[in-house]
């Protein structure tokens, strides 16, 4: 269960404000618990990498070799080699090769085992009562270990055919060893066996060996490994036809054969249907199906294992079989965000097309009457000396009559002096002990003497007509709420200007799509306005969570009142401008949003507004504001593993794919907002780096809310950069290290 927290204003002496009374091992304290923060989703992050590694090692995307060397001469094998069998024994010092004997077969299948076709193979030489020796690569053994113990169980020999399938000629001593021995690991943790069979890969008869794959022979044969090669080759994989097949396997005048078959690597359905023929006839003419000690009348290849080294198997095939299945399920996720992704485009591009019609028609109104009653702005400030002026005097120059309440909520610097010193006419201060946003709204609330309610923040400056333009829709009777334009003031700094893409295409065109669908599910800090009876019916500002601002939006849904977006209410506000400060804001949004869901979510059984709401808004708020952003890193972390193991330039082209399409929505956001274009340079950065932050942000408040985690208050610093419209710029201030407040 989402846990309530505690309330939003910190005391003034409470750690975390700069009270100079903070024990210096509280500090340290808190500084040692930071890296917290980034240590949690980071290990998340370098677990899905290293499982895609895994899988991608297992797939033969990584370390694999498919080079394929060309024939070379033949001076250094030996010639009993070449004229000899396809069994070549190099096993201390040894240079023998073995013949099976006549009327024996011995079948081998390489390159298995595949989930498809090599069941239907065994399935076959089950029901003939018929051994075959299968010539196994490590990455698919690892993928597929109940196959190869079902081999072992039915009585078949389990060679290795190398982990991925490489040219061995190409590789050095100790490539062959990782080869050879990652294969054992896998049919240790596969069947509990190790075995002493092994087939080159792009090997044929004995006498094609020549002087750069018999030095590979001799090797592996110092590693206790019988070479097994062929001298019957069915080649099956060309699919030359059943009947072909059985031609091309059967050995002449009742001799016996080594026959070469694949039960992977395509489609093997003739393999298959050749082997059901062939298997039965061959039996009639006299021929026994062994594998190739009972052909050879040797002791087994086969060897158990036990102790330490079948723990090791296991763990390694538990650990591909957990690659496999949570790659799988982030393939799946990687579907869902993608549909998520282009449906939010579309949505937000059809629906926001249907807004900007709708209120910008010629002779569009909102009632029959324009809203000129005055109206009670309320400002409530907690230590917003640097910022409070600009706020006050951008509302003096509005076009509506209002009456401004400045609600000080316990600040510990001149914000209510500065205030009062204005001497200005329609503005009151009212001062109150710290108790957070939501009480001094509601102290602020209680005070105001009209019945249309304005709502900003204490670092946000309006436009004249900012307003006037915010109350217009409250000439419909069925509207509770307004939410205005916010707009990023300090967009000169990097961070600025993606927090400025981000406000124009993921929060105002957003809104504009909540507007169509009558599900908003904020109504912004900065800029928006209530009808008092509306808030009074749902209790006013509640500190249950650490997003007022949306659980008040939802609540009043609930109530059945209509929130609306006003596009030319314009307020310019202070975004965070350094990443511990974004970090601290995006980190309490994105847990109360998370809260107000919680909150609210017996919305989703009850009747009337409620339920509509629950149906409607609360889904569409947990898929794209929760679900969304907490998958979107997947898209990133598969990027990086194309771009780096490939295909680089189709995962290349794919995500400009995307980035062209999110350039085309905040394109047509901007043009809605008039907006210059010249800041969307940026947004392929923003992508890469911008992005990342707030995926870790979000990953970050989840940790917390499944924790059980309470967050408190998070106040950022201000600079009084953001100036009313027109006004001359505000210089920076600067800060020395005694003068910056902690954000925390």
């Amino acid at each position: 269960m989402m846990p309530r927290t505690s309330r939003r204003g910190p005391a003034p002496s409470a750690p975390g404000h700069d009270s100079g009374t903070t024990p210096k091992h509280d500090r340290n304290a808190r500084r040692r618990r930071l890296p917290m923060r980034f240590l949690l989703p980071t290990t998340i992050l370098v677990a899905l990498m290293a499982m895609l590694m895994l899988r991608g090692y297992v797939h033969s995307e990584i370390l694999a070799d498919h080079r394929i060397r060309p024939e070379a001469a033949t001076d250094k094998v030996p010639e009993k080699i070449l004229d000899g069998g396809p069994v070549i024994d190099t096993r201390s010092g040894r240079t023998t090769s073995l013949s099976v004997p006549d009327h024996r077969l011995v079948l081998t299948f390489d390159d298995g085992p595949d989930p498809t076709w090599t069941p239907k193979v065994l399935d076959v030489l089950k029901a003939h009562h018929a051994h075959a020796v299968f010539f196994v690569t490590g990455t698919m053994a690892s993928r597929y270990p109940e196959l190869v113990a079902r081999m072992v169980r039915e009585g078949h020999e389990v060679g290795l055919h190398t982990f991925n399938h490489p040219d061995l000629s190409y590789q050095s001593k100790s490539r062959i060893d990782w080869e050879l021995s990652q294969s054992q690991l896998a049919l240790e943790g596969a069947a509990g066996i190790r075995t002493s069979l092994f087939r080159p890969p792009y090997s044929s008869f004995a006498d094609a060996m020549d002087d750069k794959s018999w030095p590979v022979t001799q090797y592996v044969g110092t590693r206790g490994y019988i070479t097994v090669v062929n001298n019957t080759d069915s080649e099956d994989w060309q699919k030359p036809g059943v009947d072909e097949i059985i031609r091309r396997a059967t050995p002449k005048g009742g001799k016996g054969a080594i026959v070469l078959m694949h039960d992977s690597g395509g489609d093997r359905h003739q393999t298959v249907q050749a082997l059901d023929k062939f298997v039965p006839e061959l039996q009639q003419q006299g021929y026994d199906f062994e594998n190739l000690t009972e052909a050879l009348n040797a002791p087994s290849a086969h060897t158990p294992v036990k102790g330490l080294d079948l723990w090791k198997g296991k763990a390694w095939i538990f650990l591909v079989q957990a690659s496999e299945k949570i790659t799988d399920g982030l393939i799946v996720c990687i579907a869902i965000i993608g549909v998520l992704v282009f449906t939010r485009f579309g949505m937000m591009l059809l629906l926001s097309v249907a807004h900007a019609r709708r209120v910008r028609r010629k002779g569009f109104r909102w009632g029959p009457a324009p809203v000129t009653e005055p109206v009670s702005v309320l400002v409530p400030a907690y230590n917003e000396a640097k910022c409070i002026e600009n706020t006050v005097n951008s509302l003096m120059t509005s076009e509506h009559r209002v009456e401004i309440i400045v609600i000080d909520d316990g600040s510990s610097d001149d914000t209510a002096r500065i205030v009062e010193d204005m001497r200005l006419r329609n503005v009151r201060v009212v001062r109150q002990q710290n108790a957070g946003k939501p009480a001094a709204l509601n102290r602020g609330l209680a005070n105001a003497s009209h019945d249309i309610i304005v709502m900003m923040d204490g670092d946000t400056v309006f436009e004249p007509a900012t307003v006037r333009e915010l109350v217009q829709p409250f000439a419909d009777p069925r509207v509770g709420a307004v939410a205005g334009n916010a707009k990023v003031g300090n967009r000169d700094s990097l961070i600025g200007a993606w927090q400025h893409i981000e406000y124009v295409m993921g929060f105002n065109l957003d809104r504009r799509m909540y507007d169509i669908l009558r599900c908003m599910p904020t109504i912004p800090g900065a800029v928006g306005a209530f009808r008092r009876s509306a808030l009074e019916r749902v209790g006013g500002m509640s500190d249950d969570t650490l997003a007022e601002d949306t659980d008040i939006t939802m609540a009043l849904h609930r109530d059945g009142w209509r929130v609306v977006y006003a596009e030319k209410a314009r307020a310019w506000t202070e975004a965070p401008e350094s990443v511990q400060q974004l970090w601290s804001q995006r980190y309490r949004w994105s847990y109360g949003t998370m809260q107000a869901i919680w909150k609210h979510r017996g919305a989703l059984v009850e009747r009337g507004p409620s339920g509509r709401f629950g149906r409607v808004g609360l889904p569409l708020v947990s898929l794209f504001m929760v679900l969304a952003p907490l998958l979107a890193p997947l898209i990133d972390v598969f990027l990086l593993y194309g771009v780096v193991f490939g295909p680089t330039q189709k995962t290349v082209i794919a995500w400009l794919g995307v980035l062209t399409i999110q350039a085309v929505c905040a394109a047509y956001a901007f043009r809605l907002d008039k907006e210059r274009m010249t800041h969307l340079i940026s947004l392929p950065l923003q992508q890469i780096l911008y992005r990342q932050l707030m995926y870790v942000v979000l990953l970050q408040s989840w940790i917390t809310a499944l924790t059980g985690g309470r967050l408190r208050w998070q106040k950022l610093r201000r600079t009084g950069v953001v100036g009313a419209p027109g006004s001359a710029p505000q210089p920076r201030a600067s800060h020395s290290g005694n003068e910056r407040r902690p954000v925390g």
